[in-house]
C-alpha cells in the first residue's frame, strides 16, 4: 500500500435544530464584526433566523447557478464597499460557490450553512463561469472555515430537488473511487457516504419529515463531499462541468441523469470500485443497486429534458474529450463518450 493523503483544516458543527446557535459561535470564534450573509431571494427569510444573533453588515441576494464571473464580480465589490470581515453563505451549491469566489480574491473567512446536500461547503475546489466556458480550480482560501449542518433547514427542500442534490452527492462518492487522487482513505468515506446516502435517501423520500432520514443524507453528503476533496475530479465531474458551463444546464440535476452511465462506462474496469458500491448498495453490483435506488426515488432521467439540445452532443464530446483524467478506468475516446451522452441525453438504460 502506497499513497499520499491531504485532509483540509475545517472545523464540522452537526446539530439539529441548532443552526442559529452554531453560527453565532462560528462568528464570535472568527472575532468577526461585520459580516456579509448570502442566501438566494427564497431562502431569505430562512437566512434571517438563521444569523440574527451576529453582526450582520450587508445581506446580498445575487446568487446565480454555475456562478458567473460578473456575478462574483459585483459581489466582491459589494464586500469591500461594506468593509466586511467575514461572510455567512445559507443555501445550496450556488450560494456556497459564490462565498467562495469573494473567498478567492479577498481571503474573507466563510461559514458556511448548508440547505442541501451539494457537498461543495467541504470541498476546497471553486468554479466560476465566464460565456460558456467552467473553469474550476482548488485553493484552500476558498475552503469555509466551519460547516453548520442542520438538518431541519432541509426540511423545505422539495422532493424533486432533495433527489437531485442526494444524487448529486452520491456521484461525489462514486467519482472518487478512481479520480486522478483516489487512495484507500477517500475510497473508506466514499463507501461509507454511498452507503448512509442511499439509506437516507430512501427514508426522506418516502417520509419528508423524518429527520434522522435527512441527517443521514446529510452525513453521507458530508463524507462524499471530503472524499471528493482529497480525490479530485474524476470522468463524471469532468462531463457535468462540461454541460453545466457550456449549455447552462441544472447543476444537480445534470449530475442526477449522468452518474449511471458514467458508472456503466468505468465500472467493467473498476474492480475494487465495483465491489464497494455493491457493498454500499447492498445489491449484487453497482450499477444495478443504483438503479434501484433511482427507481425507488423516481431520479431525473435524461437531459433532454434539462435543455440539452440533440445537436449540441456532437459539440459536447469535443468539449470533453480534452478534460478527462488519463488515469480513467476505461479509455474516453470520441466514440464512447459520445455513445454514453447520447444514452444519458435520450434516458436509455445504461
Amino acid at each position: 500500500m502506497h499513497f499520499t493523503h491531504d485532509t483540509l483544516p475545517q472545523r464540522v458543527i452537526f446539530a439539529s435544530g441548532q443552526a442559529a446557535a452554531g453560527v453565532e459561535a462560528e462568528v464570535q470564534r472568527l472575532g468577526a464584526g461585520r459580516v456579509m450573509v448570502l442566501a438566494a431571494p427564497a431562502e431569505a427569510a430562512l437566512a434571517e433566523r438563521v444569523t440574527a444573533a451576529i453582526p450582520v453588515a450587508l445581506a446580498h441576494d445575487e446568487v446565480v447557478m454555475h456562478v458567473p464571473v460578473e456575478t462574483a464580480e459585483r459581489a466582491r465589490a459589494a464586500a469591500a464597499a461594506h468593509r466586511v470581515d467575514a461572510v455567512v453563505s445559507v443555501g445550496g451549491g450556488s450560494t456556497t460557490g459564490l462565498a467562495k469566489a469573494i473567498a478567492l480574491t479577498t481571503d474573507l473567512p466563510v461559514v458556511a450553512v448548508p440547505t442541501t446536500y451539494a457537498g461543495s461547503e467541504a470541498t476546497d475546489v471553486w468554479g466560476l463561469t465566464e460565456g460558456q466556458v467552467k473553469t474550476t480550480g482548488s485553493d484552500p482560501r476558498v475552503l469555509p472555515r466551519s460547516i453548520v449542518y442542520d438538518a431541519t433547514l432541509t426540511l423545505g427542500l422539495p422532493k424533486e430537488m432533495t433527489v437531485a442534490s442526494g444524487l448529486n452527492a452520491m456521484a461525489h462518492c462514486v467519482d472518487s473511487l478512481w479520480a486522478p487522487r483516489a487512495d484507500p482513505i477517500n475510497a473508506a468515506m466514499a463507501t461509507e457516504g454511498a452507503r448512509a446516502l442511499a439509506s437516507g435517501l430512501r427514508r426522506v423520500t418516502h417520509d419528508p419529515a423524518d429527520l434522522q432520514g435527512r441527517e443521514q443524507t446529510l452525513y453521507g453528503a458530508y463524507l462524499a463531499a471530503v472524499a471528493f476533496a482529497s480525490a479530485g475530479s474524476g470522468l463524471h465531474h469532468k462531463i457535468c462541468h462540461v454541460l453545466g458551463g457550456r449549455y447552462n444546464l441544472p447543476h444537480a440535476q445534470t449530475h442526477a441523469v449522468v452518474l449511471p452511465y458514467v458508472l456503466a462506462f468505468n465500472a467493467p474496469n473498476a474492480l475494487e470500485a465495483q465491489v464497494r458500491l455493491a457493498g454500499a448498495f447492498d445489491s449484487g453490483s453497482a450499477l444495478d443497486g443504483l438503479e434501484a435506488l433511482r427507481d425507488a426515488l423516481d431520479a431525473p432521467r435524461c437531459l433532454r429534458e434539462y435543455g440539452l439540445a440533440e445537436e449540441d452532443l456532437l459539440d459536447a464530446v469535443g468539449a470533453i474529450l480534452p478534460v478527462v483524467p488519463p488515469s480513467n478506468p476505461t479509455p474516453a475516446t470520441a466514440e464512447n463518450i459520445g455513445v454514453l451522452l447520447r444514452a444519458a441525453w435520450e434516458g436509455t438504460l445504461p
